[in-house]
């Protein structure tokens, strides 16, 4: 079986049908359905707010067990990995910087996980920044948050998207950016910019056919995804960046019941349509810490958007990481630089 740039891209996504009420905490320290243990210095609360467009947006927030409530915290939403779900590498770094003297929350995106919106499954470039800022909405009113001390942290695809969001979100005070993925690039123009544009043609023209297909049928095309279970093994036949993925989202290692369905396939259109980072150099005077591996198959999107950024900017090379090393090898992340930049920035 082989597979090319968009199966690669549909693989790594979510699915999920549940809805949870607006703007209140569901549960405190409710069922732990994490891909990593919890920590015994940390109170864990399954929250939901709106955003802008009526969505629900489901997130975990992570309070310090000895939180003082009278005191004003800074704090940092953690967005997912692209498809990924809060349960999985988002929820790690929200809950080790809990650890380190932050209020976090990792959420779900728009139409994914356990956040609300229909069709299931649509890749929104729009919504999904607009998902950062609705977390900024949430934090920046909880009595314990200090508003003007709120940062962002974006894995793989929520990179580009959280440094989108900062792009006119003056609230976000600094970003961090791990493993990140412009998604706008890689869709319109392939991987390493290989597209020609009879290419990027030929597959608007079939996402054209497929809107059709869509309509007629009442619901949108989702291509094959992961495994419901856990496998035991990287099937034959992928290359190496899908087996990459499969590693981490279709094993034990990262699998979760709500992370193995795809996007919509018409939701490439929207980003063949909205680059991401067109303004990124607005971000300053804000700081961006940018961050990733030194063997990841994914480093040139960051080394490209650490060059178009303006000072204040800082690149990491984690040695020996590949790009989803990142997401979940707390031995490998580089969290005391992470803790040091925001409280730094956020101070």
């Amino acid at each position: 079986m082989k597979t090319n740039l968009f199966h690669t891209i549909s693989i790594i996504l979510v699915m999920s049908t549940l809805v949870f009420i607006t703007g209140v905490t569901w549960a405190e320290d409710a069922a732990w359905d994490k891909t990593f243990a919890k920590s015994e210095k940390v109170v864990h609360e399954k929250v939901a707010y709106p955003n802008r467009y009526g969505i629900t947006i489901a997130a975990d927030m992570y309070l310090p067990k000895d939180i003082d409530t009278s005191k004003k915290y800074a704090a940092i939403v953690v967005g997912t990995p692209y498809g990924g779900v809060k349960e999985q590498g988002a929820g790690i770094y929200a809950q080790t910087l809990v650890e380190r003297g932050f209020i976090t929350i990792a959420f779900d995106e728009s139409f994914n996980g356990e956040s609300s919106g229909e069709p299931r499954h649509v890749s929104s470039p729009e919504i999904f920044v607009e998902d950062f800022s609705a977390g900024v909405d949430f934090l920046g009113t909880r009595p314990f948050v200090d508003k003007n001390k709120i940062g962002v942290i974006g894995i793989c695809g929520s990179g580009a998207f959280s440094l989108t969001a900062a792009q006119v979100d003056h609230r976000i005070k600094a970003v961090t950016t791990v493993s990140m993925y412009d998604m706008s690039r890689v869709i319109r123009n392939g991987w390493k910019d290989g597209m020609t544009d009879e290419q990027r043609n030929k597959t608007l023209d079939q996402l054209g056919e497929q809107r059709w297909k869509d309509f007629e049928n009442g619901s949108p095309f989702l291509p094959p995804g992961f495994p419901e279970e856990a496998a035991a093994s990287i099937p034959e036949g992928l290359d190496p960046i899908s087996s990459e993925f499969f590693e981490y989202y279709g094993m034990a290692r990262g699998h979760h019941p709500r992370s193995h369905g795809p996007f919509t396939l018409t939701s490439n259109m929207a980003f063949m349509n909205f680059p991401l980072l067109s303004y990124i150099q607005s971000i300053s005077p804000r700081p961006i810490l940018f961050i990733m591996g030194e063997n990841a198959h994914s480093r040139y999107f960051t080394e490209d958007a650490y060059e178009m950024a303006a000072e204040p900017k800082e690149l990491v090379i984690v040695p020996g990481a590949r790009h989803i090393d990142l997401y979940d090898r707390v031995d490998m992340i580089p969290f005391d630089k992470i803790t040091s930049f925001f409280q730094e920035s956020l101070k």
